[in-house]
């Protein structure tokens, strides 16, 4: 299986050079799936695995604007639609320097089998330019924004592939993108989710990343006759994702004691709450401020050029951007007690850390099951917009906690080796025979 899985890696790196991203992310759901495959022909001679590591389609386009200072800018926009066999294309909008094609192949080839574990009707898509909107005006952002929508608006529509927010693309964005789309065509469609409550959004949409991580760790303690009452939790980034797992975790009893960015990280040992949550909500969300400012705020502990994990814990949760938990940050955890980490961005954790994870006995769940609130909810905004209704928010949060419930489940079914369950297997497993499923019976296109 090793010579199996060596010679299929080989292929993808030949025929997607450089991208290095892309490479680790089809590693990861390959060593899972190769094996179980094996057992099961249909997948293997339809060659499903292979079909699912090319995108359908790959959109490349420049975006011009012109800042205030009247100077023209030119950046590079992108849309991964990767697989579309169980429902359109779903998957958010990057905004960052970072932003290259293997990022975003990478993320689009995640929200597939992330996707499909929600059981929604949902297609793994992802997207976004190389602009960065900190530092920018209101005005200089939405002429960005209105320029990539004059583009991106021939590939997306409610039934064919509906973009949402991500790094770089709060509610600020989304409204101007959804502004143009909509005076494009015209036409007042659930095109893009993460909208306002107040036009077409979903209520618990900013939450639901941070809350649907919360609920998958109350599951994950839970097999272990464990919950979160007086846990020790360091996190790293501090948006909506963050912020909101430090609110539902406070309700539940756990302290969360770190936020960080690429700067440093903030350490408070009382654990954040109250005054210095609130504020925290729109440090990133709104202001776009680092974290240092939160630190200053409240007099407490900066620490520079170093990351939130060699702060003892009982539980890790990255929640900013892919490999930011490496061998060392994982090495550190281990050394210092940690029981429990749970990804909540994507892809967060380096190949190096998972294996010192797994050697060390610590639960370990992909950012693939763990994460996967957010778009669950987005898929139920979907669901709103297309019946013209607007759920209460104890509704929506109900069927979020039964949606996280429901890919833990998933996980444990295919995810069980020698009494313990392995939740990278699972969720690579259950999320790959879905599409696979839908796939073959579709056809070989």
């Amino acid at each position: 299986m090793s010579e199996r899985l060596d010679s299929f890696i080989s292929e993808v790196i030949a025929k997607n050079p450089g991208e290095k991203e892309f490479h680790q992310a089809v590693y990861e759901v390959a060593a899972s799936v190769l094996p179980f495959i094996e057992h099961d022909s249909k997948y293997k001679q339809e060659k499903i695995l292979e079909r699912l590591v090319e995108p359908e389609r790959v959109v490349m386009f420049r975006v011009t604007w012109v800042d205030d200072n009247g100077d023209v800018q030119v950046n590079r926009g992108y849309r991964v639609q990767m697989n579309s066999a169980i429902g359109p294309y779903k998957g958010g909008l990057r905004f960052h320097p970072s932003v290259n094609l293997s990022i975003l192949k990478f993320l689009a080839f995640e929200q597939v089998f992330k996707n499909s574990l929600t059981t929604l009707p949902l297609g793994g898509g992802k997207g976004g330019a190389d602009f960065d909107p900190r530092g920018k005006s209101d005005q200089e952002v939405m002429r960005f924004c209105q320029s990539f929508m004059n583009e991106l608006f021939r590939h997306i529509g409610p039934d064919t592939d509906v973009p949402a927010g991500d790094i770089g693309v709060g509610s600020r964005e989304v409204g101007y993108l959804f502004g143009q789309y909509r005076k494009i065509r015209n036409s007042f469609t659930g095109a893009i989710t993460g909208k306002g409550v107040g036009w077409g959004g979903s209520l618990i949409r900013p939450e639901a990343t941070g809350y649907g991580v919360v609920y998958f760790l109350r599951e994950m303690l839970k097999v272990k006759g464990d919950d979160l009452r007086g846990k020790t939790i360091a996190i790293s980034g501090y948006g909506n994702v963050g912020s909101y797992f430090i609110e539902k975790a406070c309700q539940y009893g756990a302290r969360v004691v770190t936020i960080a960015d690429d700067k440093g990280y903030v350490y408070d040992p009382e654990g954040i709450s109250g005054e210095k949550l609130e504020y925290l909500k729109d440090l990133w969300v709104v202001h776009r401020r680092p974290a240092r400012d939160f630190a200053e705020k409240f007099g407490l502990k900066w620490v520079e050029g170093r990351r939130p994990w060699e702060v003892p814990c009982d539980i890790a949760v990255p929640t900013a951007t892919q490999n930011e938990l490496d061998l060392t940050g994982a090495k550190n955890l281990a050394q210092n007690g940690c029981k429990c980490v749970v990804e909540a961005a994507n892809m967060p954790c380096t190949h190096e850390a998972v294996d010192v994870f797994k050697s060390a006995g610590i639960l370990f769940a992909p950012g693939k099951a763990a994460n996967a609130g957010g778009v669950a909810v987005s898929g139920l905004e979907m669901c709103q917009n297309s019946q013209h209704i607007c759920w209460c928010a104890d509704e929506v949060d109900c069927k979020l906690q039964d949606i996280m419930k429901n890919i833990h489940q998933q996980c444990i079914t295919y995810g069980k080796e020698k009494g313990q369950i392995n939740y990278v297997k699972g969720a690579n497993i259950a999320g790959f025979i879905r599409v696979a499923d839908a796939m073959l019976a579709q056809g070989i296109i």
